[in-house]
């Protein structure tokens, strides 16, 4: 495909514009006008330089009917507001490769004491029940935008149900700094893109009490574990998390102050309200609602300390000495739990 959209003007869209660039004609996205116009004139924003080959349009027409691979980076609690309106112009012949490491929830969370599943969609399946697009996937893996902006080496993956969406999206971002991998692991794949987030939070609050390396490695193995944990009650294979979404993200956001996550738990650590933090941050932190989320779908018989104690912190007053004590209280289990024994 010649030309490639991208919806979003994020630091993530953005540093994935570029990536496009390599080797497509881009167009991306913006809601604004304005940011439209100095992206086209200045060839930079938020910090990156813009690519030649990335050309800016606030035009939703435009872009679904130049480009019929399309990459939605959009927060999650946007994502719904952007497939309404970008619906009238979408069709079968388009294929929708997702960055949004996040849920979306059909009740308010802060309204309600229990999550049904059927209440909580990926953004895959909202894609699908939102548009008449079929050809759905998704991107994750440890691509924090800061270190994709000035061409570090990095990887991904892409996933689908579909090998034609793993194809068409390799064959635009494939390149020589950015290793883009397959697999038709969907659903484990955005489970483990969306749950590394709230175990960022934690190592955040780790960094931010001055604990080292062992303590941090404890809380990425044990991490892993209730990611798996989570991802099998919600049917999703083991092996999604074994790879760059799971265990190569959750590597990444929890041990870099790039990562929006790991900053909102070194700032808690560090003594500031959970508004200041959130006032500060330039863009969402989606380990915030995830907690929330993983606390309220309990009924289904996961194991979710970490989860837990971060709900005592973040949304019921705890201490963080509280909630740490509490984790490390708890009865211990087998090393490789979360593995199944056949």
């Amino acid at each position: 495909m010649k030309k490639v959209g991208v919806i979003g003007t994020g630091n993530f869209g953005l540093a994935l514009a570029n990536l496009l660039a390599l080797n497509c004609e881009v167009l991306i996205y913006a809601r604004r006008e304005e940011i439209a116009n100095k992206i086209n004139t200045e060839r930079e924003h938020k910090g990156q330089t813009i690519n030649e080959k990335v050309r800016a349009t606030n035009n939703i027409e435009e872009i679904a009917t130049d480009c019929k691979l399309l990459f939605p980076i959009v927060p999650s609690s946007n994502f719904k507001e952007m497939l309404e309106k970008f619906n009238p112009f979408l069709n079968p012949e388009h294929i929708l490769i997702h960055g949004t490491k996040g849920l979306h929830i059909e009740k308010d969370i802060n309204e309600v004491e229990e999550l049904n599943k059927t209440e909580v969609l990926t953004m895959s399946e909202l894609i699908l029940r939102e548009t008449s697009v079929v050809r759905v996937g998704c991107i994750a893996g440890p691509n924090l935008a800061k270190e994709l902006s000035n061409k570090e080496i990095a990887g991904t993956v892409i996933a689908s149900r579909y090998n034609e969406v793993v194809r068409e999206g390799k064959k635009a971002l494939n390149s020589s700094i950015f290793r883009v991998y397959g697999s038709n692991q969907v659903l484990g794949v955005e489970l483990a893109s969306v749950l590394k987030n709230y175990i960022a939070i934690a190592a955040g609050m780790l960094e931010g009490l001055g604990y080292g390396d062992n303590s941090k490695a404890l809380l990425i193995t044990r991490g892993m574990a209730e990611m798996v944990f989570f991802g099998k009650a919600f049917g999703a294979s083991e092996k999604a998390f074994m790879g760059l979404a799971g265990i190569g993200d959750l590597m990444a956001t929890c041990n870099s102050k790039l990562s929006r996550n790991f900053r909102v738990g070194y700032n808690l650590a560090k003594g500031k309200s959970i508004d200041e933090i959130l006032e500060d941050l330039s863009e969402v932190a989606e380990g915030i609602k995830t907690v929330k989320v993983v606390k309220l779908l309990a009924g289904y018989g996961f194991n979710s300390p970490l989860a837990d104690a971060l709900h005592k912190v973040i949304y019921e007053d705890w201490e963080i000495k509280q909630g740490l004590d509490y984790v490390m209280n708890l009865p211990v289990s087998d090393d490789t739990d979360f593995f199944s024994s056949n």
